[in-house]
């Protein structure tokens, strides 16, 4: 299975932007997306596809390889545009056993 090529941290720092219904929070998480890099990009898609239950956990490898094959819109439109992403996020990150609790914890705490 291949590593997600995005930090957990990274996915976390969308999240929590994401939660935020502001107009401000809207525009710093699009910056935010379109500022990772494209592996970076196909991994935060990839990570909320297995969170949506589109692939397994174990799917990785083919989610991966599927938003870099769908990728024709830019990322930061088509996330933004999901309903529900944040928990989708949560729910990927999880399903990778990674745990998002203390990751959000540390932004919050941070701000």
């Amino acid at each position: 299975m291949t590593d997600l090529p995005i930090s957990p941290e990274k996915i976390a720092q969308v999240i929590f932007l994401a939660r935020d219904s502001s107009r401000a929070a809207e525009l710093e998480l699009r910056a935010f997306i379109a500022g990772l890099d494209q592996d970076e990009q196909a991994g935060l898609v990839a990570c909320m596809w297995i969170g949506r239950g589109t692939f397994d956990a174990a799917d990785l490898d083919e989610a991966l390889d599927t938003a870099f094959a769908e990728a024709t819109a830019p990322t930061e439109d088509y996330l933004t545009g999901t309903p529900h992403l944040p928990e989708h996020l949560e729910t990927g990150l999880e399903a990778m056993g990674i745990d998002v609790t203390d990751l959000e914890n540390d932004l919050m705490g941070g701000h």
